[in-house]
């Protein structure tokens, strides 16, 4: 028997759940079908929210042939019977699953189907298309972003599946309490082919421990919470390393600890945990912490650094320990971005100016000829100097006088660092106008 979340897959768009922005009245997708103009789509959001049954809604809407493939595990020849039963028919629905690893033998072949209208191709992807397709099937594609559902979808969609005698689960007659109803909703996690397949694996296993049991089933029975506890897992952390979602969870991640909100860092991180991305939250946090505090706090930097290598020492579970203590700090920190935007200013400089050459007396002198060149020769040596300072150029004759570090003061050290920065300043510009005086 096929799953129950292939079962219920919608013959129309009026048994779509959720998605109501395409699909529902006077939306783009509806309209599409209503007026007989359906064009190539590419659908992208998380698994399990409904991009194979949009497509397969506006298959049975349009009364059009339905063909599925994978575009990382079909080859190009099954593209061509898909092909050839579209010339046949006039027009043919493919939904193309994974559609971000199209390579481009199938992408070539794709193309000129796509102008002609013989394949009508639907796309889906849980990665941004923007990032991760091809500009030339973008270009011959409508994108739509689909949204996750909300809990009142999900519950619409048990409901029916409980309701339906044909393909859903009405021939046994059973009910849900609230609470397992709810636990069903919450561990799915948004994921409702997940959530309809836990949903029949506790229907049908709760019905034979019933006739194990010596009762009658067929009478109809109810659901517990606890019952249904035992009959769902947690899903899994909808994650992909290099997918969308990924940088969606780490920039928050990072975000929430720039706002110094200890708990939601505390949410992303433990997400990225239970993704077991022991890597990504470690560069993450590196980042943080010299982007993010940097100077206004270089200890909590260099504690997050320790933190790291104790995580990666331990790995998980108990690499979560080091790295909450390391999160929390972040957030509760003092923050500072002018290391970052003083490295940045300086290379947009070098990349966007003409910032002249290094200094002569700056130039190397340990080789022959240099002195004819007249490189080195007019060094002062800042540690024959008292406090190992003294007054001279170091930025090229184009830069002269250029300020890249704007420390803000955000804390006891990093107001330190700039009183400093400031006297070193003013004591340089003062020594270098005598120079050019005498």
């Amino acid at each position: 028997m096929k799953p129950l979340a292939y079962r219920m897959r919608p013959q129309n768009l009026d048994e779509v759940v959720g998605q109501q922005h395409l699909t529902g009245p006077g939306k783009i997708i509806r309209r599409m079908v209503e007026a007989k103009l359906l064009s190539s789509m590419i659908l992208y959001g998380p698994p399990g929210i409904g991009k194979t049954s949009i497509a397969s809604a506006i298959a049975g809407s349009t009364k059009y042939a339905f063909r599925k493939l994978n575009a990382a595990t079909d080859s190009k020849k099954q593209l061509e019977q898909v092909a050839a039963e579209g010339k046949m028919s006039g027009t043919v629905i493919l939904l193309l699953d994974e559609i971000h690893r199209l390579d481009k033998v199938k992408q070539d072949f794709l193309l000129p189907l796509l102008e002609s209208g013989q394949i009508i191709l639907i796309g889906a992807t849980t990665e941004n298309p923007y990032i991760s397709i091809s500009p030339a099937i973008r270009s011959r594609c409508q994108i739509f972003e689909l949204k996750p559902l909300a809990e009142t979808d999900v519950a619409k969609a048990i409901d029916r599946a409980l309701s339906n005698q044909t393909e859903g689960l009405g021939k046994y007659k059973v009910k849900l309490t609230a609470d397992a109803k709810q636990l069903l909703i919450q561990k799915g996690n948004g994921d409702l082919r997940s959530t309809l397949n836990g949903l029949e694996l506790a229907v049908r296993s709760t019905k034979q421990e019933l006739i194990m049991a010596k009762k009658d089933p067929e009478k109809g029975f109810t659901i517990n919470q606890d019952e249904m506890a035992n009959s769902i897992q947690m899903r899994s952390q909808n994650f992909d390393a290099h997918g969308d979602g990924h940088y969606d969870l780490v920039s928050a991640f990072q975000k929430s600890i720039r706002g110094s909100d200890t708990d939601a860092a505390l949410h992303y991180l433990a997400r990225l945990i239970e993704s077991g991305d022991l890597i990504s939250i470690c560069r993450r946090l590196s980042v943080i912490a010299y982007e993010d505090i940097g100077l206004a706090n270089p200890a909590a930097a260099q504690h997050a650094i320790t933190a790291i290598q104790a995580a990666q020492s331990l790995g998980f579970p108990e690499a979560r320990i080091p790295l909450a203590s390391a999160v929390i700090e972040l957030s509760l920190s003092p923050k500072s971005n002018s290391a970052i935007s003083a490295i940045d200013s300086a290379l947009n400089d070098v990349r966007s100016t003409d910032y002249g050459s290094i200094p002569d007396d700056l130039k190397d002198a340990h080789y022959s000829g240099a002195k004819k060149l007249g490189h080195g020769t007019g060094y002062v040596y800042p540690h024959s100097y008292s406090g190992d300072w003294v007054a001279q150029q170091y930025l090229p004759d184009k830069l002269t006088g250029k300020q890249y570090f704007a420390p803000k003061g955000n804390s006891k050290i990093e107001k330190a660092l700039k009183k400093q920065y400031e006297i070193l300043r003013q004591m340089q510009d003062e020594g270098l106008r005598k120079k050019s005086h005498n």
